[in-house]
């Protein structure tokens, strides 16, 4: 079974940068996309972003498009996002998430196959 786990969340104010990491142990070689959704209270989850292996896909949901990056370092195992110009409106839990290979690429913004605990990011206007 394939573990994920987040670490880089905090309490930034408007305007701030965070950057989040996540690291994969376990069968990592069955990782074929890793990315992460968010949710926030009262909010349905939500699809943040995600990069597949080869062939290499990059998908970002229009709320972040232009302010995240993500990235992977895959002799690392790991996916870090880079958030920049963060608003109050990114205040949620952050999950990193990862799809099995042979699946659909953009299978990941709606049913990935493994999910980390999550962190806490909180945005101060």
């Amino acid at each position: 079974q394939v573990q994920l786990v987040e670490s880089g969340g905090g309490l930034v104010q408007a305007g701030d940068s965070l950057r989040l990491s996540c690291a994969a142990s376990g069968p990592t070689s069955s990782i074929y996309s890793m990315g992460w959704f968010r949710l926030a209270p009262g909010k349905a989850r939500e699809f943040v972003a995600s990069m597949s292996g080869f062939p290499t896909g990059t998908y970002y949901a229009n709320s972040v498009k232009g302010r995240f990056t993500i990235s992977r370092d895959y002799t690392k195992n790991t996916v870090s996002l880079q958030m920049n110009a963060l608003k109050p409106e990114d205040t949620a839990v952050y999950f990193c998430v990862a799809l099995r290979r042979f699946r659909p690429t953009d299978a990941i913004k709606s049913d990935p196959d493994w999910w980390g605990q999550g962190t806490q990011v909180t945005v101060s206007s």
